[in-house]
């Protein structure tokens, strides 16, 4: 299969983002315009508007109107799908735009709202109506689409402290049940830098990572510095305590490699099947080696594996880690890479630990087939919080400290860790929700699960990688290393997030769900 599967080193499509967005850098790479925010969490509804008039406009925030469809029928949800699709291509073009025009925008107060946000919004009007039609035909009711068709010009300044609320997270927003508080607790290490708004008055991409779209000096913070209430360890390094003395006890670990045959998309099958660059940033693919955005499920199930054990098949897929050296990847020319702000030297982690582990309070059940789980937000610097769900640290530190909005400068001999514990409670009945969240859900306070959900396996994901230390040099960032983000989240570690298919065997899920329940350690 793999008809979509993009690979280190090889051809790719050049789908250049339209509007000429960057200035040409020697091999093809992309200086993107970009003036540092901090500001996000608007939440204004969707309001077309410029915040601050005068400022520059450092990035573009619409409401995740994929976020909204919660009710959507079966036989629509492939249409809604390409059209929410079309909405990221929408504004991942307006930033473009915001970003190669900074010269008119400091000429005309007014080139932002008439030249950018206004044609969005009627671009926006026109795909939620598309998206209105595809849901009455199917027999639904769409509310109104209209209200979500605005969207708003971030302008640079400095850093909101809504997000600032040390420990109400626990450790990566992995419980509260509704999930309405996860990531709450960011801006970790909020004296290390917060307020300096490096790179702002510098110009086109000075202190904003090697394509001028982030991350910036204040995105970083010596994990050595960080103390008490800003560690954000909340209730344990992993985020939840999973294993209590109670409960189902046991692990379940499957090794599947490091994506060493560099399986790589810019696809996203979860959110934008049959959609060719719906992430708009790149992945990496370990385990099930078919995951494309044309993948079926029945393609899924038939695929090669790089899991040591063939009962697993399940795929397990994350943004990639780079470091803005000034080397040029595979992708430099290409949609979801050089072209969208993703430059740099693409890192295969040194460690990839996929880990299921049980709850607390009670036993667990199997997985379906083919469940879907994505656990933090890619957009989530534009979101706000209520989906972020980000573990920060280094090798050393991991029981010291977890960041939730800042990479660790890890000190020489360390190595930066990403650490992911998805959502571990089941409705009983769909491998999917129509907003790709609502069917799975994390644990209350007290390990249980809400609403008549089911306890399934929680799946722990630790990524270990060697990272060259970046340095901050005049409030400027030298050799940073970032997650892939759409274009309009300008890196931010907040962002990160993770993606999992269930395609384990039944047997094997059996055994799994065996070894947790009966407290034993399997692989």
């Amino acid at each position: 299969m793999g008809r979509n599967n993009r690979k280190r080193r090889t051809s790719m499509t050049t789908k250049v983002i339209a509007g000429s967005a960057a200035l040409a850098l020697g091999g093809g790479g992309l200086i993107w315009a970009n003036f540092y925010a901090s500001a996000h969490e608007s939440k204004n509804g969707g309001q077309n508007q410029t915040r601050a008039a005068g400022t520059q406009i450092a990035t573009i925030e619409c409401p995740d109107v994929g976020q909204q469809l919660t009710n959507v029928p079966n036989g629509a949800r492939n249409g809604v799908a390409t059209e929410v699709a079309n909405l990221d291509k929408q504004i991942t073009e307006a930033y473009a735009r915001l970003a190669s025009t900074r010269q008119a925008q400091a000429n005309d107060s007014g080139f932002v709202q008439n030249a950018i946000l206004g044609p969005l919004k009627e671009k926006r009007n026109a795909t939620l109506d598309r998206i209105r039609i595809n849901i009455q035909r199917a027999g639904g009711q769409a509310a109104n689409l209209s209200q979500f068709a605005g969207c708003t010009g971030v302008p640079a300044e400095t850093p909101q402290t809504t997000d600032g609320e040390a420990g109400q997270n626990n450790g990566g927003g992995q419980q509260q049940g509704d999930g309405q508080d996860q990531g709450d607790g960011q801006d970790t290490g909020q004296d290390q830098g917060d307020g300096q708004d490096t790179g702002q008055d510098q110009g086109a991409g000075q202190a904003n990572g090697q394509g001028g779209n982030g991350p910036t000096a204040d995105d970083f913070v010596d994990i050595t510095q960080v103390q008490g209430a800003s560690a954000q360890l909340g209730v344990g390094a992993n985020g939840l305590l999973a294993n209590g003395r109670s409960g189902s006890r046991g692990t379940f670990t499957t090794k599947c490699g490091t994506n060493g045959n560099d399986n790589h998309n810019t696809d996203n099958v979860i959110v934008a099947p049959g959609v060719t660059n719906g992430a708009h940033h790149l992945h990496d693919y370990v385990g099930n080696q078919s995951n494309d955005a044309f993948a079926s499920d029945q393609d899924l199930a038939g695929a090669q594996t790089t899991c040591q054990n063939k009962g697993d098949v399940s795929s397990y897929f994350w943004p990639v880690l780079r470091l803005q050296d000034g080397s040029q990847d595979f992708d430099q020319n290409a949609a979801g890479g050089g072209t969208e702000g993703n430059v740099g030297t693409i890192l295969q982690p040194a460690q990839a630990q996929l880990k299921f582990v049980g709850n607390k309070k009670g036993k667990v059940v199997a997985m379906p087939t083919a469940l879907r789980i994505i656990t933090g937000d890619a957009k989530a610097f534009v979101n706000g919080n209520a989906n972020a769900n980000v573990n920060w640290s280094c090798t050393g530190f991991e029981n010291k400290v977890q960041l939730h909005d800042k990479y660790p400068i890890c000190p020489q001999g360390s190595q930066v860790v990403r650490t992911t514990n998805f959502q571990s409670c089941w409705d009983g009945q769909n491998i999917d929700s129509a907003n790709h969240r609502t069917h799975v859900a994390f644990v209350q306070a007290d390990g249980t699960c809400a609403n008549g959900f089911k306890a399934i396996p929680q799946l722990q994901v630790r990524l270990v990688y060697n990272v060259q230390a970046p340095t901050i040099q005049n409030g400027t960032v030298v050799n940073p290393y970032a997650v892939d983000t759409f274009p309009e989240n300008l890196h931010k570690p907040v962002t990160d997030h993770n993606d999992f298919i269930n395609f384990f065997s039944t047997n094997l899920m059996n055994k799994m769900v065996n070894c947790i329940n009966t407290g034993r350690k399997c692989q």
